[in-house]
């Protein structure tokens, strides 16, 4: 059984792609990519069949990640074949949980950075359907590194990179369990 989780921010070009490319790699440093499937999405369509921004592939490249991209938007419809949809800030956590055909598909919805902890035994308590609250609001927030330097870009690679090895902690412990 294949566990699908989509990284989604407004136009699918700097902090989605950025999510994924850092998330495929540690699926695959985990062995787990044959079991994991991961893509990104926008909720916009403004930027449709375009790569990811420049500064996106370029901060990505430098740090050992694959840049190539095409940007899409989310469509509703693909609640029913994903098991995590993951919001980039709470204005995309809003969106999404709008877009749910069900209460079920809306609990899909989990904010990125909910999975980064200090705590090295936190992803023992944490699944991926039961993550840590999301009520924390722009604490969770991935900043939007689309109109500033590239700065911006390298801090979003960075929580990105922060939040990562929380929600492979709660995906493996979600195919572990699919696969018992």
């Amino acid at each position: 059984m294949t566990y699908r989780v989509c990284f989604v921010c407004t136009g699918n070009i700097c902090r989605s792609p950025m999510a994924e490319a850092v998330f495929r790699a540690r699926v695959a440093e985990a062995g787990l990519d044959d079991r994991v499937e991961v893509d990104s999405a926008g909720t916009g369509g403004w930027h449709e069949g375009d790569p990811a921004d420049p500064r996106t592939v370029s901060v990505l490249e430098e740090h050992g990640y694959d840049g190539g991209h095409t940007a899409r938007q989310f469509q509703p419809s693909w609640f029913a074949r994903l098991d995590l949809v993951i919001a980039l800030d709470t204005g995309h956590l809003k969106a999404l949980r709008r877009l749910a055909p069900s209460p079920q598909d809306a609990a899909k919805v989990r904010m990125l950075r909910s999975y980064a902890h200090p705590s090295p035994d936190h992803h023992r308590t944490t699944s991926a359907s039961h993550a840590p609250s999301d009520a924390a609001g722009d604490d969770l927030d991935v900043p939007d590194p689309y109109y500033g330097g590239r700065d911006g870009f390298e801090e979003c690679l960075a929580m990105v990179e922060a939040a990562s090895t929380g929600l492979l902690a709660a995906v493996r412990e979600q195919v572990e369990g699919h696969a018992a």
